[in-house]
């Protein structure tokens, strides 16, 4: 690391001058960190979860929730599901599967239902 230049304005205030890649570097840093925080919340929420009699979900849809996917689009790909077979089995469009895959919007409880005896799985996995 550099040395700091600390510049005192007139309000008494302190500035810290640092090389622009020493900032970067933070920031990337901190990004980093928000991400870990953010898998850290994930697993402590589905710890709780299970704590309170929750669903105990495959690893390997766990695993995907944590790279960010959707529970709905996790399930989908772990139960080998596209889609378009799911539109198929479920009569939901396509369209609006994606829909609730991306959060944009959200099902009601026939819909979780139709999709939950479709992928052969517990509605509460899907709520």
């Amino acid at each position: 690391m550099s040395e700091l230049q600390i510049i005192r304005t007139p309000s008494g205030e302190e500035l810290v001058v640092l090389p622009r890649a020493e900032y970067e570097a933070l920031l990337e840093r901190a990004d980093h960190d928000a991400e870990d925080a953010d898998d850290v919340a994930t697993y402590d929420a589905r710890k709780a979860e299970l704590a309170a009699g929750g669903v105990m979900l495959p690893p390997e849809v766990s695993a995907a929730i944590v790279r960010g996917d959707s529970r709905l689009k996790a399930i989908r790909k772990w139960r080998d599901e596209t889609q378009l077979h799911l539109e198929f089995k479920t009569g939901i469009g396509q369209g609006y599967l994606s829909d609730l895959e991306s959060g944009r919007r959200t099902g009601t409880l026939e819909t979780i239902k139709k999709l939950a005896t479709a992928l052969d799985v517990p509605v509460e996995w899907l709520s």
